[in-house]
């Protein structure tokens, strides 16, 4: 069969892998994106099934109630807002404040894109409904960050410049301090501006290697 005669194939029989990947990806595209504007209670699979093009019994044979649809397009945004390890590694440098800065700066703007911004907005009115959002967002999203800024540590502690017992902790606590305020006010009427958030995240990084620096 030649590839004319492969493509024709492909378009009348069953989709590629890769046709059946991006319908998948529009369905939970489509998914979250009525979940955002409607609520969970609201948002129906008979609309996100006129909306999306496929009929309920595609959709009901992949995520047989809601709320497994509703997880599975979460779940999704979370992942595609996740900073990845390999971006953090490349901002790496010598100086760990350089660094420290750079990954802070990294998350930060990854949780300021517009998917960034719906995904707080969601995980933050439907956590109630479904409480398994909180821990969902911080395994897929925060800990590749949280594990790469503990082995940071852990390795500059080794090589004397800093002194930390627990690096898990003190990686948790040097989230809180550098993420806490730009991307609480992400969404609201009180976002800060660019300059306010790398004066922010420049005192922040100052404060907390004041904390573990060697004396």
């Amino acid at each position: 069969m030649n590839s004319f005669s492969s493509q024709r194939a492909g378009r009348a029989g069953r989709p590629t892998r890769e046709q059946a990947q991006a319908r998948q990806g529009e369905l939970l595209n489509v998914a979250l994106d009525m979940f955002l504007d409607r609520g969970f209670e609201l948002t129906t699979m008979e609309g996100i099934a006129a909306a999306v093009g496929m009929t309920k019994r595609t959709i009901y044979a992949r995520y047989p109630e809601k709320s497994a649809l509703f997880l599975a397009a979460v779940t999704r945004a979370i992942e595609r807002t996740a900073t990845a390890p390999d971006d953090l590694r490349a901002a790496e440098s010598t100086d760990i404040e350089t660094t420290l800065i750079a990954v802070a700066r990294l998350r930060i703007a990854d949780l300021s894109t517009p998917e960034g911004v719906r995904l707080r907005r969601i995980v933050t009115t439907e956590s109630y409904r479904f409480p398994e959002l909180l821990m969902l967002s911080y395994d897929r999203g925060a800990r590749p960050m949280a594990e790469y800024l503990a082995d940071l540590l852990r390795r500059h502690d080794s090589a004397g410049a800093i002194c930390v017992e627990r690096p898990d902790m003190a990686a948790s606590l040097f989230m809180t301090m550098v993420l806490g305020g730009p991307v609480r006010l992400i969404a609201s009427p009180q976002a800060m501006s660019p300059m306010e958030v790398d004066e922010w995240v420049q005192a922040a990084v100052r404060l907390f290697l004041n904390g573990v620096k060697t004396r």
